[in-house]
């Protein structure tokens, strides 16, 4: 598909991430606006609040965007969702008889504070990645032993912390935990000392469902995708994984993009699972290309100096699609409710620099990481700043997600000594 040009001129540039087949969904703020729904094209976005009270947007009977947030939009369904696509492209195409409608709407992106571009109701994160899971397994387990046996069979998950999850900008703190050292029978209270970060796509629930679905209806509630950083306490979730699994280790915050890019801009990029190993039962058999082409890559930033590419990789990458890992979430009978989000798992390729998180790139510490400014890294260390991108590659343009970057910040004094 090629570029389909606009009159916002900026969005006609290879180098944006939101031309007019993106059309991505926010949330901003100005100096004299409130918090409010916006869409962004080029490197201006289009105030969604006015635009449906004044006439331009009119959808439904009542009012989607007089909230900040897109959860209101969500819950119309999918013939709701393609209807305001084709609105918005209708406003914003070259050659639109409704320019002078529309040019007084548009904010630029560079006077706006973003926000969370909706209310997260659950959080899950996934354990997906085929290339990650076996790096990890083979430094804790050995090589024969990499995959659990249920790896190849279903897409492993866990619940997380809706209220732990921030957009991207928000500093992150330095957590504590309990630890314990192999040098000693018992655990310690101190901040954690391998603290993490894991490159992952989320996609955003945009139908409810009381009861199993099958792939393909998981495919059809998925209202968009953004970046997802799931910071990780590897140290406290040493200790405390066994027997059920990460708890503390991954509740200090999960950061995610503020941009919603939808399942529809992301459709010309659409690309097959990887060949599979056994095949899945029913509920879980591949209906058809459900993997995105997107690249992505995460830069980390040493306080107050540049930024290195320490990552670069492919969600195709990934060994089970979001629609597999909700239609499975489902099978118990667990009810999914709008605005849910599902953590992909850390997404690595074949090679090392294709490894989305340190433990991997350092191979749990044992090989330190040199970055362009001579710091090295095993873990990440307070000052740094992460920045996860990425985008799809199109014929002359590109459908991005901006960026979700986080700075970690140092510990607090230890939060039990009154």
């Amino acid at each position: 598909m090629p570029l389909n040009p606009s009159w916002v001129t900026s969005a006609n540039s290879a180098d944006t991430d939101f031309p007019l087949n993106n059309l991505p969904y926010g949330v901003f703020s100005t100096d004299t606006l409130d918090a409010r729904c916006g869409v962004a094209i080029g490197d201006m976005i289009l105030d969604m609040y006015a635009a449906e009270e004044q006439g331009v947007i009119d959808l439904t009977d009542e009012p989607l965007f007089d909230v900040p947030f897109w959860n209101e939009l969500m819950e119309q369904g999918p013939a709701v969702w393609t209807a305001l696509r084709n609105r918005l492209t209708d406003l914003l195409a070259e050659g639109s008889k409704d320019r002078a409608l529309v040019e007084p709407l548009l904010v630029p992106i560079s006077d706006a504070r973003l926000h969370m571009p909706l209310v997260v109701s659950e959080f899950t994160d996934f354990y997906a990645g085929r290339h990650h899971a076996t790096n990890v397994g083979t430094m804790f387990r050995g090589a024969e032993n990499a995959l659990p046996p249920n790896w190849l069979h279903i897409p492993i998950g866990y619940n997380g912390r809706a209220s732990s999850v921030v957009v991207s900008g928000t500093d992150i703190r330095r957590p504590w935990g309990q630890l314990k050292s192999p040098d000693h029978d018992t655990p310690a209270f101190l901040p954690s000392r391998r603290f993490d970060l894991e490159l992952e796509m989320g996609a955003i629930v945009g139908m409810a469902s009381d009861g199993p679905i099958s792939v393909d209806e998981a495919d059809a509630a998925i209202f968009g995708y953004v970046l997802l950083n799931d910071w990780s306490a590897r140290d406290i979730q040493a200790w405390e994984y066994q027997p059920l699994g990460p708890f503390q280790a991954k509740a200090t915050a999960t950061s995610i993009s503020p941009w919603i890019v939808t399942k529809a801009a992301l459709g010309p990029f659409r690309t097959p699972t990887p060949e599979r190993e056994f095949e899945f039962l029913d509920h879980l058999k591949d209906t058809g290309p459900m993997l995105y082409d997107i690249d992505l890559s995460v830069t980390l930033a040493p306080g107050g100096k540049d930024a290195t590419t320490i990552a670069q990789t492919n969600y195709n990458e990934m060994y089970y699609s979001a629609a597999q890992q909700l239609a499975h979430h489902s099978t118990s009978g667990c009810p999914m409710n709008v605005g849910d989000l599902l953590g992909s798992g850390t997404i690595s390729g074949p090679t090392k620099p294709e490894r989305g998180s340190l433990l991997e790139l350092s191979w749990g510490g044992k090989e330190p990481l040199t970055l362009d400014t001579g710091d090295t890294r095993t873990f990440l260390e307070d000052g740094d700043t992460l920045t996860l991108a990425g985008h799809a590659k199109g014929d002359g343009y590109r459908i991005g997600f901006g960026t979700c970057t986080g700075t970690l910040l140092p510990a607090l004094d230890d939060p039990y000594k009154r």
